[in-house]
């Protein structure tokens, strides 16, 4: 598991080739502020081979934050992550390893008929229960998460992961009400406060794609401050003490999606009980909790020449429309790293040096949306 003492080593060992809070608080120290991801690619031993490539070279460059899930690529990302953080010369504790579960995984391909393949592993073996099940293929029931975190520790082959994410919660809004899918939640949290206290998480939270950015009246919306007072609930019922462990939020950012910024729907944490709203970036800074960004560029539509509105590429600093895609995205309030996803070497060197410009100042970034 990461460690705070590694983590400000690795950052006094490159931090000096990056511009200003490159590297930022994250879990129990600092990280840098670019990530890389591993959601795109097909399921193939040849992307396995050119993702670990980039997944070392990253960890070489100044980049010590990784994201992955158990679904991801059929299920063979995380076993790439394992394989590059433990062949990587730098220290396993100087790495954020993330992961999620939720998502139904596949076993290193993608089976002919996936309802099948959903059948006989996960219902007739008990693993999941129907009921349990949204969209065919989501569930974050406290024993299937259980399932799932373990099957991660495996294919990850580490001893521990960093940060652990619900998967996309507000899927289970297709199938059950809100009320129920914080019940959900607290009952998921209360597993990982326990597998925290046994030191195989160092914490947790939630990734999601719609829940954070939609409107209130939104179907998958979902709100932070009753999700984290499910965390802080099961804080209380775990123990040891009335700490919780949940650190994170994941969900997509960037100049196209930039709803967590601009749209106030979180009651704020400090007056949970009136009619004022804040945005997720805002509410996310005043609880304390670290953001992840998603999508930040796009899945490779920001890094075009002319994606990013004329007015606002010319406030960003950066070489190249990825550079400044990232930049954008790290340089809003809140943010605390952006991940970005590549196997090809030359796009990590293009992302990694994004982090050598200094991002936009708070104001600065207000004055984008003015």
């Amino acid at each position: 598991m990461a460690t705070s003492a590694a983590l400000w080593g690795y950052r006094d060992e490159f931090g000096d080739a990056f511009g200003r809070t490159y590297f930022r608080r994250f879990g129990p120290g600092v990280a840098s502020s670019v990530g890389i991801g591993t959601y795109l690619g097909e399921p193939t031993a040849a992307v396995d081979d050119a993702s670990r490539e980039a997944i070392g070279l990253a960890l070489r460059s100044g980049v010590n934050h990784v994201d992955t899930a158990v679904n991801y690529r059929a299920g063979r990302a995380e076993r790439v992550v394992g394989e590059a953080v433990r062949d990587s010369p730098i220290d396993r504790e100087a790495i954020v390893v993330a992961t999620k579960g939720g998502f139904l995984p596949f076993d290193g391909d993608r089976p002919d008929d996936p309802a099948a393949y959903v059948r006989e592993r996960f219902l007739d073996t008990g693993i999941v229960a129907r009921e349990d099940l949204a969209n065919g293929a989501h569930a974050i029931a406290p024993g299937y998460l259980e399932w799932s975190l373990d099957r991660s520790l495996e294919r990850l082959g580490l001893d521990a992961i960093d940060c652990y994410y619900v998967h996309n919660p507000e899927t289970q809004l297709a199938v059950r009400p809100a009320a129920a899918v914080y019940d959900q939640l607290e009952a998921a949290f209360e597993v990982l406060e326990r597998r925290r206290v046994a030191g195989d998480i160092g914490g947790y939270g939630v990734a999601t794609w719609h829940a954070f950015r939609v409107a209130e009246d939104d179907d998958r919306y979902l709100s932070l401050a009753e999700i984290l007072a499910r965390a802080e609930a099961a804080g209380k019922a775990v123990g040891p003490d009335d700490d919780h462990g949940f650190d994170a939020i994941q969900l997509p950012f960037n100049v196209a999606m930039a709803d967590a910024f601009t749209r106030s729907n979180q009651r704020p944490p400090s007056a949970p009980q009136d009619d004022s709203r804040v945005s997720t970036l805002e509410f996310a800074h005043e609880a304390g909790l670290s953001v992840v960004t998603s999508a930040s560029i796009g899945q490779g539509d920001l890094a075009v020449d002319g994606a990013i509105p004329a007015d606002v590429d010319a406030t960003l600093a950066g070489e190249t429309p990825a550079q400044r895609a990232i930049n954008f995205a790290r340089s809003a309030p809140g943010v605390t790293a952006s991940l970005v996803g590549s196997t090809d070497l030359d796009h990590v060197r293009e992302n990694v040096a994004a982090g050598t410009f200094d991002p936009l100042g708070a104001s600065a970034f207000d004055s984008v949306f003015e």
